[in-house]
C-alpha cells in the first residue's frame, strides 16, 4: 500500500496510475499466452495463420486483439462476429480465474532480442486527461507522428465494449542521466520475479519483476519529477516560456493511446461528476523505455504500394515535386546518386533505382515521400499502402508484380524529443523502435471497465 502524499504525486503531478495491473496466472503457459503487436506482419496473415496453429486451444493474448492483417480481408460480418468473441474471450478469462491482480505496483521488465540485446521498461497506467494527440498540443503525454483520425473507428469498436485492456503501447522518456529506469535493474535480484519466458517465433525472451516497495516507486517518481520541472525542460532544449513540459512521447502504439483516448471521451459524456476521477477507462497501461537506453534502436519503416502501374507512379512523383519547384529526378540501377537533397531507393518486379528531390520542401525524405503518397492515393482508389520493417520484406514485396517498395533512412533518436517540442507531430511512420520481432508483446492486462 502506498502513502495518499506519493499516490498524489504519481496521478496529480505526472499523472500515473499504479492501482491496479493483470498478469496470467501460474498455470498459464506464457509462450502460447505472449503474442506480438496487432500492427505487426499486416502483408503477412501467414505470419498469424501460424501463430493460431501454436496457441490452439490454450489461453493466449491473441484471442483478445484483432490482427490488422485482416482488418481489409474480412467483411463487416467477420469483424463484428470476431470482436464479439473478443469481448467474449476477455469475460471468460475474468470469470474463469486465468488472472491474478496487483495493487499499488509498477512491472519491471527487460526484454532480450534475438540478437542479445536487452530493452529496460517499466509498466503503469497513464492518465488520458494529459494526453493529446491534436496538432500543436503541448500536453504532457504527446504523439510523436501524425494521428489519423480515419484509422481509429474499428479500434473504437473494439475498446467501446472490451472489459480489459492490453497494451502495446510504448512510451519513451528523455532521460539521459539514466535516472528512472536504471536503478530499478541494478536492483533487480532484490525485487519479486513476475514472469520469465521464452517468446514465441524466435523472438528473444523476456523477464519481468514486481516494483511494490514504496521507497523504490517513491525514487522513480522524484526522478520522474525532475524530468518533468518546467525549469529544467526549458534549459535541457533550450526553449522558451510558451511550451509546455513533454515527459512521455509516444514510440509505439500511437493508434491505440489516441483510441484509448477517444473512447474516454465518449464515455466522459455519460459519467456522473463523481465517477470522472477514478475511472478505470481514465487510465490506459503502458510501457515506458528511455530513450537513451542502448537497446533502443530507431529503424526506419518502409512503405510499398500495391495494385499500381510502377512506371506511372514514379513519372507522377516526378512531376508531384517539379509542380513544387524541386529539382526531382529518378536514377536506375544499384549505384547510390550523389546529392544533398532527398534520395529513396525503390524496388520493382523489374527495376530498381532512387529517387532524388533536391532543395526538398519538408525536412525528413519520409516527409517527401509520404507526402507524395498521400496525394497519390487518393486519386488513385486501387492502390494501396503497407508499412513493413527490414529491407528484406519489402524486399521480396517490391519486386512482386503491381507493386513498388520504397526504403527510408533511419531517424537520430536523440533528436527526436526536441523534434516534437519544436515542429510538432512527425509524417505516420517515421521511425520504429525495432524490427517487428522486437516489438512489445501483449503480457499485462488492466480492467477497464
Amino acid at each position: 500500500m502506498i502513502s495518499s502524499a506519493l499516490r498524489n504525486i504519481l496521478e496529480n503531478k505526472l499523472g500515473i496510475n499504479i492501482s491496479s495491473v493483470l498478469l496470467p496466472n501460474d498455470n498459464i503457459d506464457m509462450q502460447r499466452w505472449a503474442v506480438v503487436a496487432c500492427d505487426q506482419y499486416t502483408s503477412e496473415p501467414e505470419y498469424w495463420n501460424d501463430i493460431d496453429k501454436f496457441v490452439q486451444d490454450k489461453p493466449s493474448t491473441l484471442r483478445m486483439i484483432f490482427p490488422e492483417a485482416f482488418l481489409d480481408t474480412e467483411d463487416e460480418n467477420e469483424k463484428s462476429l470476431r470482436i464479439s468473441k473478443i469481448n467474449e474471450t476477455m469475460e471468460s478469462y475474468i470469470k474463469n480465474g486465468v488472472f491474478k491482480e496487483l495493487k499499488d505496483s509498477v512491472i519491471l521488465v527487460e526484454r532480450t532480442f534475438r540478437n542479445g540485446h536487452t530493452l529496460h521498461g517499466i509498466v503503469f497506467s497513464v492518465d488520458l486527461e494529459k494526453y493529446d494527440y491534436s496538432k500543436g498540443s503541448q500536453s504532457l503525454i504527446r504523439a510523436t507522428e501524425g494521428t489519423i483520425i480515419e484509422r481509429l473507428p474499428p479500434r473504437i469498436r473494439i475498446r467501446e465494449r472490451a472489459p480489459l485492456e492490453l497494451p502495446h503501447i510504448m512510451l519513451l522518456i528523455d532521460d539521459k542521466e539514466k535516472s528512472v529506469i536504471e536503478p530499478l535493474v541494478q536492483k533487480s535480484s532484490q525485487l519479486q520475479p513476475a514472469y520469465s519466458f521464452e517468446l514465441m517465433k524466435d523472438s528473444g525472451s523476456i523477464k519481468g519483476w514486481v516494483v511494490d516497495q514504496e521507497t523504490d516507486i517513491e525514487n522513480m517518481a522524484n526522478a520522474l519529477l525532475k524530468l518533468a520541472d518546467a525549469d529544467a525542460f526549458k534549459e535541457r532544449y533550450n526553449i522558451n516560456d510558451q511550451l509546455g513540459v513533454l515527459l512521455f512521447a509516444v514510440g509505439d502504439g500511437n493508434h491505440s493511446l489516441a483510441t484509448a483516448k477517444a473512447c474516454w471521451e465518449n464515455l466522459k459524456k455519460t459519467l456522473p461528476a463523481h465517477e470522472l476521477i477514478n475511472h478505470p477507462a481514465r487510465y490506459a497501461l503502458v510501457e515506458v523505455v528511455n530513450l537513451h537506453d542502448s537497446g533502443l534502436v530507431f529503424e526506419p519503416i518502409h512503405r510499398v504500394v500495391f495494385n499500381i502501374d510502377a512506371e506511372s507512379l514514379i513519372n507522377a512523383y516526378l512531376s508531384y515535386y517539379k509542380e513544387k519547384g524541386c529539382n526531382a529526378y529518378a536514377v536506375f540501377g544499384n549505384e547510390r546518386p550523389a546529392s544533398d537533397g532527398h534520395v529513396i531507393k525503390f524496388v520493382t518486379s523489374d527495376k530498381t533505382g532512387y529517387l532524388v528531390v533536391e532543395c526538398p520542401v519538408y525536412n525528413l525524405d519520409v516527409g517527401t515521400l509520404q507526402n507524395f503518397l498521400d496525394y497519390y492515393l487518393k486519386s488513385n482508389k486501387n492502390a494501396s499502402i503497407d508499412y513493413v520493417h527490414g529491407d528484406d520484406v519489402t524486399e521480396r514485396l517490391g519486386k512482386q508484380p503491381g507493386n513498388i517498395g520504397f526504403f527510408l533512412s533511419p531517424m537520430d533518436k536523440n533528436e527526436l524529443f526536441r523534434t516534437v517540442i519544436l515542429e510538432g507531430a512527425l509524417p505516420r511512420k517515421t521511425f520504429s523502435m525495432g524490427e517487428a520481432s522486437e516489438k512489445r508483446f501483449y503480457l499485462e492486462a488492466r480492467r477497464i471497465r
